[in-house]
């Protein structure tokens, strides 16, 4: 049987702006727009240096030194950890484990949801069951028991959000992994925005013990680097090895010398790298949210992550809505529906930008 895939719209809409006559503003991928570490250069250059037999293929799994770093900042054994291609690679071994293991073939996603998710559930051979969150974006775990059955392979979330920006409590991810247990399902969660947790409250789901949750992450957001495609995923220890085939068979390994810059940046980093990186980001939100304000715009204000959602009204977020607002403004978001079908009056604008205040008055003007 023949299975059709949606190209995700993201490509679409930047096709599109990339191809506009005007000046446009990318308020679409999250491609973050300040420096990296020094260190990673630093680890670059001294790479460069290396012998022949360092530009050959790494470990399957990863360069050990790397999987040791990221298990002792994690709390977990090194033979739990694989290094993927980015986050994206985590979450499809994670979705795929889960589904793998015969005990259902229903993956449980948030609405709104990160399209990749349903899109890799489709790959996979798996079916979605959505579970509607709060207007600010904060899941009800109780929503989540009603949904899950022993049709259930997994819940995936993801927090800090992408889109909405809600940051999930500990109590709520303590629940979520008491439900995927209760149902004999994987808790899938997807941290990749960890390091922008604006309230201090961000919750792992690594800090409970279980056989029935995977933790995926990545240092592309982090870090700055969404070219080197380095990302992870932790396993429990009787799911991590057919990950690993999976992921040798896919990709063979990953990027050496992406591996080794990251792990010189993590040694020689300090917090206040990450800590100048949230700063910018709260005063990007303030700025931004200020404009909608003035626009009279409705709109969700992130804990985390770096997206703004937003209903102006009257416009309802289509894709052709979207693409008149790059004809005609100059700036480039994400339509709503692109998120699902409780997000369709919506837009959703990324804040990666350094023009995020001349975006803001060139909506605000627009909308007023």
């Amino acid at each position: 049987m023949d299975t059709e895939y949606e190209t995700p719209l993201f490509f679409h809409v930047m096709e599109y702006a990339g191809n506009a006559d005007t000046d446009v503003i990318d308020m679409v991928s999250g491609n973050p727009d300040w420096e990296p570490p020094a260190a990673l250069r630093d680890g670059l250059h001294e790479y460069a240096d290396s012998n022949p037999d360092q530009f050959q293929y790494p470990p399957s799994e990863g360069v050990l030194e790397l999987r040791e770093e990221i298990a002792e900042r994690r709390g977990v054994a090194t033979e739990q950890v694989v290094i993927t291609n980015g986050a994206g690679e985590a979450n499809y071994l994670a979705m795929a484990r889960a589904l793998e293991r015969d005990r259902g073939s229903e993956i449980v996603l948030t609405e709104p949801v990160y399209p990749y998710y349903p899109g890799k559930t489709t790959m996979l051979g798996g079916t979605t069951n959505f579970v509607e969150t709060a207007a600010d974006g904060q899941l009800e775990p109780d929503d989540v028991r009603a949904a899950a059955s022993d049709e259930t392979a997994a819940i995936v979330v993801n927090s800090p959000n992408n889109p909405t920006g809600a940051v999930y409590s500990r109590e709520t991810i303590r629940e979520l992994v008491a439900i995927a247990e209760e149902h004999d399902a994987i808790l899938v969660s997807d941290e990749v925005y960890d390091h922008f947790d604006l309230t201090g409250r961000f919750a792992s789901a690594l800090e409970f013990d279980s056989d029935h949750r995977i933790v995926t992450n990545a240092f592309s957001k982090s870090l700055a680097i969404t070219g080197f495609r380095v990302g992870y995923a932790i396993f429990p220890p009787d799911l991590v090895e057919n990950a690993k085939s999976r992921h040798m068979l896919v990709n063979v390994a990953g990027s050496r010398p992406s591996q080794y810059a990251v792990l010189h940046a993590l040694r020689e980093t300090g917090p206040n790298y990450y800590e100048q990186n949230r700063d910018r980001l709260r005063e990007r939100v303030e700025t931004f949210t200020d404009a909608l304000d003035a626009a009279g715009a409705e709109y969700t204000t992130p804990q985390g992550a770096f997206y703004v959602m937003a209903r102006f009204d009257g416009y309802p977020g289509t894709l052709e809505n979207v693409e008149r607002l790059i004809d005609e403004t100059g700036v480039a978001g994400m339509p709503g529906e692109a998120f699902g079908d409780s997000r369709r009056e919506w837009l959703r604008f990324a804040l990666v930008s350094p023009r995020v205040e001349e975006a803001a008055e060139r909506l605000a003007r627009y909308f007023e």
